[in-house]
């Protein structure tokens, strides 16, 4: 749909009922495409949306505003994919404060780890485990909608070239010869605004129920 389909691209299609007993995801083969289907009734259909709201990373609301309505309550369709879009339109939530200092005290450990002395294979798992985290700072940091794997480049590139190319030169470097320090460099500059890094200090109490009944 949006012309940046490969060989190997599935169809994503969201099928909505008047009612169901729950949502599904299923995925199967018709004439040679994969397809992907989202199946919901309104209510699961909202739960989702919401959750994806929440979390800053619109997968179903991007598949129905970026979609053609087909079927027969097309209007309905119509209704529903402009109301997505609006919804798209107004960013995502920002972060909490709790959020947030969790995602500083993840990118910080894991820059700390970098620092070590380390294998490029110990590396490597570092890097792959961190690049996910400074993107969704960057994004959700500048009321930008957050994605994961290929969306994450496109996304990043949406937002600001410079940065995109900045996060492509850090983790190539990372990736090909195992110095960290451009990647360390852009974490401490996407931190910064944010209060920058954090360890000393960082407490985070779990609800009282968790613990085994006895």
């Amino acid at each position: 749909m949006r012309g940046q389909g490969t060989y190997h691209s599935d169809l994503d299609l969201v099928v909505i009922y008047d009612q169901l007993e729950a949502a599904r995801r299923e995925s199967f083969i018709f004439d040679g495409m994969p397809v992907e289907a989202f199946v919901h009734d309104r209510e699961t259909l909202g739960w989702f949306v919401n959750q994806d709201v929440s979390r800053g990373r619109p997968s179903i609301l991007n598949m129905i505003a970026e979609g053609v309505v087909i079927g027969h309550a097309r209007e309905q369709g119509e209704a529903l994919r402009n109301a997505v879009s609006d919804r798209l339109a107004q960013g995502p939530p920002p972060l909490s404060t709790i959020a947030m200092d969790a995602l500083r005290y993840e990118i910080t450990d894991a820059i700390d780890d970098l620092r070590g002395d380390r294998s490029l294979a110990e590396v490597m798992a570092i890097g792959a485990m961190l690049h996910p985290k400074i993107v969704e700072l960057a994004l959700l940091g500048r009321a930008r909608w957050n994605g994961a794997g290929k969306w994450a480049p496109r996304l990043l590139r949406e937002a600001d070239s410079h940065l995109a190319d900045r996060f492509d030169s850090a983790f190539r470097t990372l990736f090909s010869s195992g110095n960290a320090d451009p990647v360390i460099a852009l974490a401490e500059a996407e931190l910064e605004p944010h209060g920058g890094l954090l360890f000393d200090g960082d407490c985070r109490v779990a609800p009282a129920s968790w613990r085994l009944s006895q």
